[in-house]
């Protein structure tokens, strides 16, 4: 009897690593490790390249033409002269930036038709990386296993530091190492990054944020999400600050553009940088996140977005100012939203419980396994169970309701200065540091200030502040708002006037006053400003009962995951886990396709103009309107070679695996070419962070033949498509005249077009 109980247990446990095996549309892989997890899938799939075609450090290869833009996006570039594609929203900032009530380049779109016309962006970086290697046994291999988790940390990041100065040291190269399944596995990037990159090209927001956020996170979608730009360098070719004297960049690869099509079944990669999964938690963390802390933040945006609305619509320059600050607000809103539904329909929490009654019963099979991951699961309810208990809740609360009032966000920097003079101004060092800090607070307030209205600020101040005294409980809550809600007149609109009238920090004439007094004056002003008192009152909730609180679980929780991902890894021996996402390089792959939302609803894989065209036409939505220019291009089907059987393709989805920070990047067909820009997810597939559906979860790319086409036909920029390699569906399909044959601007790509056997046509 006990033999077939334990040959059932094996069945069941075979079963389910069975089910468990990722499909080959899930998982975000890492690139060097290519040719031994994912090649093959990836050729039975439609894949004609080698893993050496898209990640090698002996040749030039895709990821040459994939760079991290700025800290959050991808970008690819696509055009021997350093011209790089992202998406509109990565771009956004820089164009806003750029934009003035008389120059609204936000309503209006920008093309540089030459390259002196190029804007520069301080501060702004495309960064490539050079190679990747495996440093795990240099960062762990002399650390013992008996020390506590901050021991341990400490020991890692010394570790880290001595192998990426070992790594760069003397160079202009960069190192980044992150952990890898939490911490069992290190990984370092070497990096190059370029800081000369100017605004090139971008259509206006009805094109480029066609749908709003209406859209946002849906499909059907038809958002043309792109920017341009150019990545400038030395002439050394070597990254090098802004100089007009500076030349487009060489890359060592760029991408070439098909404008085929695609079908369903096609073979999709994306190259990029996601930001953040969390795909190996356990039920408890899951069920804080759907139970708590998505309603919570859901709750706080929800007003925030309200009462900017309203400012925005109310004024044109206050649109303008908080343009870029209300997509940012919004777009983690919105997903907030369809992750916590799309947990809930996948019952992701019953799921996780079910994987875990599944180790329990292997971790019961063996005394080894019982003293080396017995304690984890009941740790696990432990710690969640304290969590639970307010700490989740004020601290979402701190960072979204208190920290999402710009003066109190803006506050912290000048509190950090007060303490910085209080701690010492007598020798030389203190008082260096000091006016550095000084100074640099100086050289960034316009900018702060150019986008900041006092008046939309204490409207957010008073609903926020609000929403914190009615729903935290009173043992977590801040002195100074206590005693300011005691007073019998006690309005929030009028605590606003309190804090905002008499504060140095609400104006850029204020803070300019305040930070060319004397250090000591400084300090002194700021102790009395009321926004940094009741900063200091929050900051001595958060960070005396709160964050110590939250950091003690979150390092046992990261100790307790360690060992959780171990013994899953160990259980499911057959199984291929890749790593969260950790804003370094990755690979995901799948394949175009549609997917049904619900049971009686079937979306298909593509949207064209016509679509476009009707959901502007049905409806009055701001969102929805659209450029007389591109009716015009409708009406006349004026769309040049850029069409496929008399229809303009706009957008299209496929199965891979994308999360934020995936912004920007390549939708590489199996050829090796550019089909499409990545731009967002479906929101049904939101919890793919979380929790992948292969159903449900798609990314949505913005189709090359409609970008062309907005480049071309609608801006009429055709001397940037001139720049690139574009493959057309005819070989003598080139619209206009080229210095040379497009076979020959072909050869400096690594990849030959397959000749096609008959049963592949």
């Amino acid at each position: 009897m006990t033999n077939c109980k334990q040959l059932a247990l094996a069945l069941l446990l075979g079963l389910s690593s069975l089910s468990a095996w990722a499909r080959p549309d899930e998982g975000m892989w890492l690139p060097m490790l290519l040719k031994q997890l994912n090649e093959s899938d990836m050729q039975k799939k439609g894949m004609r390249l080698s893993a050496e075609d898209i990640y090698s450090i002996n040749k030039s290869s895709l990821k040459d033409a994939v760079v991290q833009f700025g800290s959050g996006c991808t970008g690819e570039v696509i055009s021997n002269q350093g011209l790089l594609l992202t998406n509109h929203h990565c771009g956004y900032g820089q164009i806003q930036s750029h934009s003035t009530v008389e120059n609204d380049y936000l309503t209006n779109g920008f093309w540089a038709m030459s390259k002196d016309q190029e804007k520069p962006n301080p501060g702004l970086t495309a960064t490539f990386i050079v190679r990747m290697e495996d440093v795990t046994k240099l960062i762990l291999g002399d650390i013992p296993g008996n020390l506590t988790e901050a021991e341990r940390e400490q020991r890692v990041t010394a570790n880290i530091k001595k192998v990426q100065y070992g790594a760069t040291n003397g160079t202009h190269y960069g190192a980044i190492i992150r952990p890898f399944f939490y911490g069992t596995e290190y990984y370092m990037y070497i990096t190059e990054t370029f800081r000369d990159i100017r605004l090139v090209g971008a259509p206006p927001e009805s094109i480029g944020k066609f749908g709003g956020d209406t859209d946002n996170w849906m499909w059907p979608r038809h958002t043309g999400d792109f920017s341009i730009f150019r990545i400038y360098a030395g002439p050394d070719n070597k990254p090098a600050d802004y100089s007009p004297n500076n030349k487009p960049y060489t890359p060592k690869h760029h991408l070439p553009i098909s404008l085929a099509g695609i079908k369903p079944g096609d073979f999709t990669l994306v190259f990029g940088f996601p930001g953040r999964t969390t795909e190996y938690l356990p039920s408890q963390a899951v069920s804080e996140i759907v139970d708590i802390s998505d309603p919570a933040k859901i709750k706080i945006r929800t007003m925030r977005l309200h009462l900017l609305e309203q400012e925005m619509l109310a004024d044109p320059k206050i649109r303008i100012q908080y343009a870029a600050k209300y997509a940012s607000v919004s777009n983690s809103h919105k997903k907030w939203i369809g992750e916590m539904r799309g947990l809930k329909k996948l019952d992701a929490v019953a799921k996780k419980k079910d994987l875990e009654k599944q180790f329990a019963q292997w971790v019961s099979q063996e005394t080894g396994r019982k003293s080396t991951y017995g304690h984890v699961l009941p740790h696990f309810d432990q710690n969640y169970t304290i969590l639970a208990n307010d700490i989740t809740l004020t601290r979402d609360y701190y960072q979204e309701a208190a920290l999402g009032i710009e003066l109190l966000s803006y506050a912290q920097s000048y509190l950090d200065l007060a303490e910085l003079i209080q701690k010492g101004n007598q020798t030389e060092q203190q008082k260096a540091d000091i006016q550095a800090y000084i100074q640099a607070l100086l050289e960034a307030a316009p900018a702060y200030f150019k986008n900041y209205s006092q008046a939309t600020d204490k409207k957010v101040f008073a609903s926020l502040l609000e929403m914190y005294a009615i729903d935290i409980a009173d043992k977590y809550q801040p002195v100074a708002l206590t005693k300011a809600m005691e007073g019998k007149k006690f309005t929030w609109a009028g605590y606003a006037d309190k804090v905002y009238g008499p504060s140095n920090l609400v104006s850029l004439e204020k803070v300019t006053a305040l930070l060319k007094m004397s250090p000591n004056a400084i300090k002194t002003k700021l102790l009395a400003d009321p926004a940094i008192n009741l900063l200091q009152s929050f900051n001595t909730v958060y960070y005396t009962d709160i964050l110590p609180v939250f950091n003690q679980l979150t390092e046992q929780n990261t100790l307790l995951n360690r060992l959780y991902l171990q013994g899953l890894r160990e259980m499911q021996k057959d199984k291929k886990f890749y790593p969260d996402a950790n804003s370094t390089l990755r690979i995901s792959y799948g394949q175009v396709e549609g997917y049904k939302p619900t049971e009686d609803v079937t979306y298909d894989y593509y949207t064209t103009l016509e679509g476009l065209i009707e959901k502007a036409d049905m409806t009055e939505v701001p969102d929805y309107k659209i450029p007389k220019r591109l009716r015009e291009l409708h009406v006349t089907r004026d769309y040049g070679l850029y069409a496929l059987n008399g229809k303009m393709p706009v957008a299209f989805i496929a199965s891979n695996h994308t999360t934020g920070g995936n912004s920007g990047s390549p939708v590489i067909n199996g050829r090796g070419e550019l089909i499409g820009l990545n731009f967002d997810r479906n929101w049904e597939g939101t919890m793919s962070d979380i929790m992948y559906d292969p159903e449900r979860v798609r990314n949505i790319s913005l189709n090359m033949n409609y970008l062309l086409f907005i480049i071309d036909k609608f801006a009429g920029a055709g001397h940037l498509v001139q720049e690139m390699n574009v493959i057309y569906p005819k070989a003598d399909a080139a619209p206009v005249p080229r210095k040379e044959p497009v076979e020959a601007r072909h050869k400096d790509n690594i990849f030959k077009t397959k000749k096609k056997t008959k049963q592949e046509e």
